[in-house]
């Protein structure tokens, strides 16, 4: 029996190679049927930028600077999401109705990513991969391959030099 793919987890950083990456989660979806979660996380402050807040700062008014902060960017990365998607979308209705969910959550990219494709019980992970040097060219995609490695669903990834248009 062949596997379903009935719910697809678009993961995206909203980076400059989003577009191809998205057409691909959009094309599964129509070809299976299937409806898309996009989702967005934002990594949490390290021990680094927690220390330097709190050197200048005191630790309440840090955390509370911090937490708005965060709660600003959250708004933001939502609104762009929808845009994106209205964007993206906005000559096919039939298209629109394959976007279940829109949304940005807090926590380490890779281990949300998972986490939630399991909550949501998802058939197929979709994201993209990028590296800037060469350097990290032997890291190609540490998100990507930790994504592979942690989860128990099929992982499409889409590299960085695919086609902007398909």
């Amino acid at each position: 029996m062949l596997p379903e793919i009935k719910h697809i987890l678009y993961a995206t950083d909203l980076g400059e190679h989003t577009r191809p990456v998205f057409r691909y989660a959009i094309s599964l979806a129509q070809h299976y049927q299937a409806q898309i979660t996009m989702l967005h996380t934002l990594e949490p402050l390290g021990t680094t930028g927690a220390a330097l807040l709190e050197a200048y700062l005191p630790r309440e008014k840090a955390e509370k600077l911090h937490g708005d902060a965060l709660n600003e960017v959250r708004q933001k990365m939502q609104k762009r999401l929808v845009a994106f998607c209205e964007e993206e979308l906005n000559s096919s209705p039939e298209e629109s109705q394959l976007i279940s969910d829109v949304l940005v959550l807090d926590g380490h990219t890779a281990e949300t990513i998972v986490q939630y494709s399991r909550q949501i019980k998802a058939d197929l992970i979709v994201m993209g991969t990028h590296s800037f040097s060469r350097i990290s060219e032997l890291l190609i995609g540490s998100t990507a391959r930790k994504v592979t490695q942690l989860s128990t669903i099929p992982v499409l990834i889409v590299p960085m030099n695919a086609p902007k248009e398909l």
